[in-house]
């Protein structure tokens, strides 16, 4: 399953040498051996070893190029996600001024986003669902206790699916909880009793197992702290969360969760999430996360040990008032997605009984959380340390700020603390420590990215001690494979996912290309190249480093741009659409998704042509994509198939895919 390694470390070179000189004069003690082969002996094993080196270093540097490709992206797309923030506010401000139909749809869509929980007394919500004598999964039995936990760790492991009645009661027994909690927990130590903390997990369950294996189950004598990011991206978020839960429910004063920027319902649609929990169960999937939506609202928000170290999962700001955020209604943030912004800053829009909109003055969709305390959860969950001083926005997450150690002493002694320990970030070796030490980085999720692209890490900790911290990764099959294989395989996934990123932005980057090729020569100057893609793609990556892979260089060092795009194409669901329309609906498919899931309140998959032609108009004129409405129009007509009004969004969404060169006929990596 995996093994684990302490950090503890050394200077390594100077300790491998002394091994390898010890183990040659044991070799070369016998008395058969003259000191002239001694000495070859000797000349030989060091060469070897500094190949092997500069091999290891060769193979490193490789590894860090791939990181780079995989957290630049995952930052862009995360960027994307909150694109759809401005978007919403967007509206907000705006749908006053266009026509009764799209005012309709915008008040529609708000209300899908923001209306009252309409989520009915547990009893009756729960006599809906029956466990059935048939159902042979895990079952548990309420108030939990550690035998519930052991048994639902064995039914995981096995792969089952625990029942939706006990999803469902779980959720329920959580929410009551955590309503009684406060939005910072503070939790004491003692150096007989250690506290544990974990960073993102992200539906890794083996990493979790591989946690409790090393570390122990949570108990009153092994508190643990899970520090956000429990769910999205791994397949196995469902899992990940009940065991949490369960543990929790049974141990409420000895484990801790804190709140993510993945527990969020919207974070959900795109990340993957909600797509679990609706292919697991299918009948009763809506109600799960019609529950969980509210259950994310009452985590916690961050964790204060000894006084000393504040945990939380992103970071922090120059503004950051920890008084602010110990008082404010946590749970009235539904999502970072959707800000407070006061409606044409003056004017609310609500239906009256015939169904008409009217003006009400004065209302905010944050139902009562102010922009400041909504700025100050987003900085908490989103923001990065970095070493440079100061406080500046997250351009590469698009939410949040970079903060510099100037800011992380000012915070810190503000509020008498020691220490930030914080998650978030995926680090190669599972932590990093940063800041004078006085930021810690913690991530659990080992092989995030790629088998063998990070490995996991937890911290221990109690009073008046140094953390300790754990190492470890999650191993498969695959495992046994030489390691220039694996790495092979790492970076070939890396190059993949930057090309798709090309791709969609097929017409941006010729344009830009083109722009300096004044000879019309279809070739451009390697530096010229590398500042196009930037310019374009603002991925921040070392173009020049990566162009080997990415494409073709004469001997003069000249490239030849349009060979970036020699070996991947978009599919087009028809034939002459234009180009810059399939890339902008392949880029943005994303976003479209989540819109159109929320436009669709009855869950059908359905929208109606109407629906789709205003919501298009909309987001186009925000997202400034240039796509004039008759194309629209004459898309919705297209993909209407059976000619009823209304256009099923998914399958629709699925036609615009990327094909590789060497990937099978009809294979999508959309």
């Amino acid at each position: 399953m995996g093994c684990g390694t302490s950090s503890k470390k050394g200077n390594k070179s100077k300790k491998e040498n002394a091994e390898l000189i010890s183990s040659i004069n044991l070799v070369t003690s016998a008395s058969f051996i003259t000191d002239h082969s001694r000495d070859l002996m000797i000349k030989a094993a060091l060469v070897i070893q500094n190949w092997y080196r500069r091999y290891r270093a060769r193979l490193r540097a490789r590894q860090h190029y791939a990181l780079a490709i995989f957290q630049s992206i995952e930052y862009s797309d995360e960027q994307g996600q909150m694109q759809l923030s401005s978007f919403f506010s967007f509206m907000l401000e705006n749908y006053t001024k266009t026509n009764n139909e799209d005012s309709a749809l915008v008040t529609r869509i708000f209300d899908n986003t923001r209306g009252e929980s309409q989520i009915k007394d547990r009893d009756e919500f729960l006599g809906l669902i029956e466990v059935p004598d048939s159902y042979d999964g895990p079952r548990l039995q309420f108030p939990l206790t550690f035998t519930d936990i052991h048994i639902l760790l064995q039914a995981f492991k096995q792969q089952q699916i625990l029942h939706a009645h006990y999803v469902l009661e779980v959720l329920f027994e959580a929410r009551k909880v955590l309503k009684q909690m406060p939005n910072i927990s503070h939790v004491k130590t003692f150096p007989a009793k250690e506290i544990t903390i974990c960073g993102d997990l992200h539906g890794k369950l083996d990493d979790l197992m591989l946690i409790f294996y090393k570390n122990g189950l949570p108990s009153e004598n092994n508190p643990y702290v899970f520090n956000g990011d429990f769910v999205d991206r791994g397949n196995n978020s469902m899992e990940i969360l009940m065991i949490l839960l369960v543990c929790f429910l049974v141990y409420p004063s000895d484990l801790h969760l804190n709140r993510g920027n993945h527990e969020d319902f919207m974070m959900n649609l795109r990340y993957g999430f909600t797509k679990e929990i609706l292919q697991k169960y299918k009948l009763h999937g809506r109600k799960i996360l019609q529950v969980l939506e509210e259950v994310y609202t009452w985590l916690p928000i961050g964790t204060i040990i000894d006084n000393e170290i504040l945990v939380i999962h992103g970071g922090i700001s120059e503004s950051t008032d920890l008084n602010t955020l110990h008082q404010l209604q946590r749970n009235k943030m539904k999502s970072v997605l959707m800000p407070p912004v006061l409606i044409n800053q003056e004017t609310g829009v609500k239906k009256n009984k015939s169904g008409s909109n009217y003006v009400e003055p004065d209302k905010t969709p944050s139902e009562d959380l102010t922009k400041q305390e909504w700025e100050q959860i987003v900085d908490i969950l989103w923001s990065d340390p970095r070493g440079k001083k100061g406080c500046y926005p997250n351009t590469s997450r698009g939410g949040g700020c970079y903060f510099g150690p100037d800011v992380t002493s000012k915070v810190l002694s503000k509020n008498q603390l020691k220490m930030l320990i914080r998650s978030h970030e995926c680090k190669p070796d599972g932590y990093e420590v940063s800041h004078d030490g006085k930021v810690i980085t913690v991530f659990s999720a080992s092989n995030y990215y790629e088998e063998g692209s990070n490995r996991g890490a937890y911290i221990r900790l109690s009073y008046g001690t140094m953390p300790q911290f754990f190492q470890y990764q999650v191993t498969s099959t695959s495992c046994l494979n030489p390691l220039h294989q694996r790495m092979n395989a790492m970076e070939s996934s890396a190059f993949k996912i930057l090309k798709e990123k090309m791709i969609s932005r097929k017409t941006d980057l010729i344009n830009a290309f083109e722009l300096r090729d004044h000879s019309r020569s279809g070739r451009i100057s390697l530096a010229e190249w590398a500042f196009s893609m930037e310019s374009i793609l603002g991925l921040n990556l070392p173009w020049r480093s990566l162009s080997s892979h990415l494409v073709t260089i004469d001997s003069s060092g000249s490239v030849d741009y349009m060979s970036s795009f020699d070996d991947i194409r978009i599919e087009k669901p028809m034939k002459d659409m234009k180009s810059n329309l399939t890339e902008t609906m392949y880029r943005y498919r994303s976003d479209l998704k989540i819109i159109f899931n929320i436009i669709d309140s009855d869950q059908s998959g359905l929208i109606s042509m109407d629906e789709f032609r205003t919501m298009w108009k909309l987001f186009n004129a925000h997202y400034k994509a240039h796509i004039d409405d008759s194309q629209i129009d004459e898309l919705a007509s297209i993909v209407d198939f059976n000619k009823d009004g209304n256009i099923d969004f998914n399958e629709f969404l699925k036609a615009f895919y990327v094909v590789h060169k060497y990937d099978k006929p009809g294979s999508s990596l959309a």
